[in-house]
């Protein structure tokens, strides 16, 4: 059967002054997560290359948010915590776990899934997933009634750059066949490069599917976007639309299909039911040139915890609830929307600790709300507290990074090798200085001294390979038994 057909089969077979606004009963949650997206990607956020209208949209009748992080700036970390309101490190999962990784999220762990299972929400996970591939550690297991998508990203395939240059038998073996699955059943052994140009197609068609089913009975939608993580394809009909190249049309197929799904809402009726969010997993991959986004200004991009890598867009909608067109320059953190929804739904929190803060009033338009953050921090490889911010303080720990400034990428999908670089103890301004240009550690010594205290804090809590300290706070990750 062709790619094409296989897919169509799947989807055949199985969608100023503001008043204070309090939060209301139990509405449907849909939360949409981007992968690799940057700071400057839509055009609410000043990309000026391609229209993005629909996620326009969302800016327009509801919130965006100008100060808006993640835990970390890669893919497995940044999900767990989005899922778990915990930074990742807390909850035991750091880097991008691979196909062969045999550790996933601790089913000990509660999910938005799990939270939201409890009010009776029914739950669908559509897209990636990236927090473990065996079966104990799929969506199924943690609070989600369906999924459909990919286990982990789709460049962990054997068409990765990395490899095409072997034979198939020793290209397998680094990255084997990129299986799509369904509930914990893969139903495609093999995803290839025609199945790729639909894949934000199909993800699109299975979230409608899924609102039509569950328009009576209020529902819980996580759709993770594959792309635009590279490889970049595009649907057909995609193809050109944006005018401008490859990565414009991967985002306007992305606004596209945002778009088909506030229509489904509308036409459902959900649309003042409904509470969407909409953000990326960390910033752009830098390295892939016209095949990357743009950090919209910002330092660095994907695999750094300077502002390009970690600062993304965050976009809330909620008609009659979350006020038409403000602009909230508050820090949060994807680590807040599980205590958030939670607080929506009227939910019990986790008995395990969290991390996240509850940010509705920031949503809600309140007056006077401020982030509920004293300080939000930063780790990135294995256990390395690399910055944290507070107010408009970023502070920047020394350690060394991969660094793409004043570096030119390819055209053809190709990757440029970074620079190493290194940094020593640094302050920024953000306020004045989002780009992080200007260290002005030496005119404040009275700040450094009262943010050191709070990465001591840190370090007693979580750890920190780079000073040699060791947590007391880190929960592990769900580990696979030797026997399976």
């Amino acid at each position: 059967m062709a790619p094409f057909a296989k897919l169509a089969l799947v989807l055949t077979l199985t969608v100023g002054s503001l008043p204070i606004l309090a939060a209301p009963s139990a509405p449907n949650i849909v939360l949409l997560f981007a992968d690799d997206l940057g700071y400057g990607d839509l055009g609410c956020y000043g990309a000026a290359d391609y229209e993005t209208p629909s996620l326009d949209r969302l800016a327009r009748e509801g919130a965006r948010f100008t100060d808006f992080y993640v835990s970390s700036p890669v893919c497995s970390a940044s999900r767990a915590a989005l899922l778990t309101g915990c930074y990742h490190e807390r909850v035991g999962i750091s880097g991008a776990l691979g196909p062969g990784s045999r550790i996933g999220l601790n089913p000990e762990e509660t999910t938005l899934a799990e939270i939201s299972r409890s009010r009776g929400l029914a739950t669908a996970a559509i897209g990636k997933w990236h927090l473990g591939r065996p079966e104990a550690f799929l969506p199924l297991q943690h609070g989600f009634d369906e999924f459909f998508g990919l286990p982990y990203s789709n460049d962990m395939w054997p068409h990765h750059p990395s490899v095409r240059h072997l034979s198939r038998e020793e290209r397998i073996k680094r990255w084997p066949a990129l299986p799509l699955i369904e509930g914990n059943r893969v139903i495609d052994e093999e995803i290839t490069a025609e199945d790729q140009r639909m894949l934000t197609r199909s993800y699109t068609s299975r979230a409608v599917e899924f609102i039509h089913r569950h328009r009576d009975k209020p529902f819980f939608l996580y759709l993770a976007f594959s792309m635009p993580h590279v490889p970049l394809f595009v649907s057909a009909e995609a193809e050109g639309k944006s005018g401008a190249g490859l990565y414009g049309d991967v985002i306007r197929e992305i606004d596209d299909s945002v778009g088909r799904i506030l229509t489904t809402l509308s036409e459902e009726g959900l649309d003042e039911h409904t509470a969407i969010f909409f953000t990326s997993d960390n910033g752009p991959w830098l390295s892939y040139g016209e095949h990357a986004g743009s950090a919209g200004g910002l330092r660095e991009g994907k695999g750094t915890c300077w502002e390009g890598g970690v600062r993304v867009p965050f976009l809330a909608r909620w008609p009659g609830k979350i006020p038409a067109g403000i602009v909230v320059h508050e820090p949060a953190m994807t680590i807040d929307l599980l205590p958030t929804v939670a607080g929506l739904l009227h939910a019990d929190l986790p008995s395990r600790r969290l991390d996240g803060k509850d940010i509705w009033p920031l949503l809600a338009g309140e007056p006077g709300a401020k982030s509920p953050h004293d300080a939000l921090f930063f780790y990135y490889q294995s256990n390395e507290l690399q910055a944290m911010r507070a107010g408009n303080w970023k502070l920047i720990l020394p350690h060394r990074y991969r660094s793409f400034s004043g570096k030119i990428g390819r055209d053809d999908g190709i990757p440029v090798d970074y620079d190493q670089a290194e940094t020593g103890l640094e302050l920024y301004d953000l306020s004045v200085d989002p780009g992080e240009k200007v260290d002005v550690a030496k005119e404040h010594p009275e700040v450094m001294e009262e943010l050191i205290g709070s990465v001591e804090m840190m370090r007693q809590d979580l750890g920190d390979r780079l000073t040699s300290r060791k947590g007391m706070g880190n929960r592990s990750a769900g580990v696979l038994p030797d026997s399976e």
